[in-house]
């Protein structure tokens, strides 16, 4: 590819995700989660050249100078193309940062950094009116998590593997906005060109705590199976979508939500009786810990 048709290749790779996925239509109002990396930017750059209505969400997570440059990322490239981006912070509603989580919670850096951006992206989109969740995860990011997935056979998240999870609803309620995955047929090779390509510029170093997460080393060696086999990424993705994802998903919308009890998000009710949703038991621990001076 030259770059002209380089950049039309990813635009209509994006646009033929929506489409194929029927991800949102034209006059749905996206939220797009933003990091400050190539992905995120990326999409919401291809978002607003489609011409959808779209804002970008950034989450502080009190990592450093690694989250300060990735916020000023985010409202440098907001910024240049004129959109809205929405700056919240764990600190500023919560009281805490990721290390600290990771410190009193007992939670690796990776699983309550999750938990939190899990709860907050959902929790913004609700209370500034966006009907759908946009989340930057590439091929890659999506084989890697359907390897894991299938190692250790997690069915309930298997169930979850698809780009598009349906809006769900307590009541008549919206509990949960519509959640895609735009990337999906883009490798992170793909995006990273480009950014570079379109001028954006996006934060490089990778997050100082991912030290040892295992998402990291099931995409490298997914990787050096591509490098020898080319099309595994695209043939144990979509084939997973097109022939087993069905058997999963069944289960997985089975399930019945139900309010938590401390801050009304939806959750799986314990058998233990604790309604509380494991975002509310997590921030309860974490405080608790903090007031003893942990």
């Amino acid at each position: 590819f030259c770059p002209e048709h380089f950049i039309a290749h990813i635009h209509s790779q994006v646009a033929r995700a929506i489409h194929e996925f029927r991800m949102f239509e034209p006059s749905d109002r996206l939220l797009v989660a933003v990091s400050g990396g190539k992905d995120s930017l990326a999409l919401w750059d291809v978002l607003l050249d489609l011409g959808y209505d779209t804002a970008g969400f950034y989450l502080g997570l009190g990592i450093g100078g690694y989250s300060d440059r990735s916020r000023d990322a985010c409202i440098s490239f907001s910024d240049k193309r004129g959109a809205k981006l929405i700056v919240r912070s764990l600190s500023e509603e919560h009281g805490y940062t990721v290390p600290q989580l990771a410190r009193l919670s007992g939670r690796v850096p990776c699983s309550g950094c999750g938990l939190n951006k899990r709860y907050e992206f959902n929790r913004a989109a609700l209370e500034e009116g966006y009907e759908v969740l946009v989340t930057g995860h590439n091929l890659d990011d999506e084989v890697a998590t359907l390897f894991g997935n299938v190692l250790h056979w997690n069915t309930d998240m298997l169930g979850r593997q698809a780009p598009v999870l349906e809006e769900r609803v307590i009541g008549s309620d919206t509990a949960l906005v519509r959640k895609v995955k735009p990337l999906v047929r883009l490798a992170e090779r793909e995006t990273a060109a480009y950014a570079v390509l379109r001028g954006i510029d996006y934060i490089v170093e990778e997050c100082p705590l991912v030290a040892g997460n295992t998402q990291h080393r099931y995409k490298e060696a997914i990787t050096l199976i591509e490098e020898s086999s080319p099309g595994t990424k695209q043939q144990m993705y979509f084939g997973f979508l097109k022939r087993a994802a069905h058997l999963f998903t069944e289960d997985s919308e089975a399930v019945e939500l139900v309010a938590c009890s401390s801050c009304g998000a939806p959750t799986i009710f314990a058998e233990d009786g604790d309604a509380r949703c494991s975002f509310c038991k997590m921030k309860a621990r974490t405080e608790r810990r903090l007031a003893q001076g942990g």
